[in-house]
């Protein structure tokens, strides 16, 4: 079964363009809610590194999500919208002193901290702009998510977090701090995880870490297990929506809060991911040697995820209710590794007909660049195209 796309106000629109299906947006946030509602002390903040588009941050922000955001430049995003700075975490290896000095301006609840060096710089900025930044320490747990390489965060040489030996050494140095207060430990083993042993094993970590601290006589208030979990790239159609119920009773079920202790989450493309379509035209249809290729406008300049991952996404000609032909579908751009998929089944495609890669709204759009000199990608809802 193809997606549900109006294909009639598609046809007056530039390609290559993001389409955001708007109702299944709202539907994927209220199931979120209702799931992560069951539990009192549990807080989702969108991670807005998946798409900043300010249409999908704004219903976002009116599912009442907080933000998470890894620059300065998202949290401007997010207060924009109207995300309230005392909802906004901020994390990120290299905070620039501006950004910091911005969540300290703006008063955002919460900076993950990532090395003692950023601890020190924010202390320093704190106390010249005599405010007091509330921290949470990003911590590596060692463990090895079932998921790409490039995106697995969580092992103990990593750019991210602080290492497992150094945490309590590092909280005694925050207690040292004038215009620091500790307030929480960060974590993030990776992204797109579908097993939920990977989040299991986190959650019997975090319970051998806590135990530590507290025969240590440290408390902690906030526990931050970040993001990571993933969506059917295989079947946007069928799986629309994610398994928040599975993903948050395993933290319910796995995790020993302490009496008070609040639950952070940083879930990013289990919300936008499966809402949004890259929309292509066909430009020429390639019989090359042994097979047929399908060149398309759109490139990886506007989704780069299968160049930079080897990623997957269903690919549907939905101008087309022809018989299947088999092609390689191609971009435009001067590189080898421009190449949406090889090898796969499509309606037969001609010249003009439009072609859906799904599954993008997660680290499409977001991540487009003018690479080639070619204009980025526009993104729309289907609220702005009934």
């Amino acid at each position: 079964m193809k997606g549900k796309f109006p294909i009639q106000p598609f046809q007056a629109i530039q390609t290559p363009f993001y389409y955001y299906d708007a109702d299944l947006l709202r539907e994927t946030l209220k199931v979120l809610n209702e799931e992560a509602g069951k539990h009192d002390n549990f807080v989702v903040h969108y991670a807005v590194k998946a798409n900043a588009n300010p249409k999908v941050l704004s219903i976002i922000h009116h599912a009442g999500l907080g933000a998470d955001c890894v620059s300065g430049g998202e949290i401007e995003a997010a207060l924009k919208v109207g995300f309230p700075a005392s909802s906004i975490v901020y994390a990120g290896v290299g905070k620039s002193d501006w950004e910091i000095e911005l969540g300290l301006e703006k008063g955002i609840f919460c900076f993950n901290v990532e090395s003692v060096a950023e601890l020190e710089v924010i202390n320093e900025i704190a106390e010249r702009m005599g405010k007091t930044a509330q921290v949470a320490l990003r911590i590596n747990p060692n463990i090895g998510a079932h998921t790409h390489a490039n995106i697995t965060t969580g092992l103990a040489e990593n750019k991210f977090g602080i290492a497992m030996g150094d945490m309590e050494e590092t909280i005694e140095r925050v207690g040292k701090m004038s215009h620091v207060r500790f307030i929480g430990l960060h974590f993030h083993i990776g992204s797109q995880i579908l097993d939920m042993g990977d989040f299991e094993a986190l959650c019997n970590r975090i319970n051998d870490l806590q135990d530590q601290l507290e025969s240590h006589r440290i408390q902690v208030e906030n526990i931050n297990v970040g993001g990571g979990l993933g969506i059917d790239y295989q079947h946007p159609n069928r799986v629309p929506i994610p398994d928040f119920k599975a993903f948050f009773d395993t933290y319910s079920k796995r995790l020993k809060l302490r009496p008070g202790q609040k639950l952070h989450f940083e879930l990013g493309r289990a919300i936008v991911a499966q809402c949004g379509s890259l929309i292509t035209r066909t430009l020429y249809v390639k019989q090359g040697v042994a097979k047929q290729f399908a060149i398309v406008d759109a490139g990886m300049t506007d989704l780069i995820r299968p160049a930079l991952y080897q990623a997957y996404h269903k690919i549907e000609n939905i101008s087309s209710e022809e018989s299947l032909c088999t092609y390689d579908v191609v971009g435009p751009i001067c590189e080898s590794s421009d190449v949406f998929a090889k090898q796969i089944d499509l309606n037969k495609t001609r010249r003009g007909d439009l072609i859906a890669i799904r599954s993008a709204g997660a680290y499409g759009e977001i991540m487009a660049s003018c690479y080639n000199c070619r204009q980025l990608p526009q993104g729309y809802t289907s609220d702005e195209l009934k």
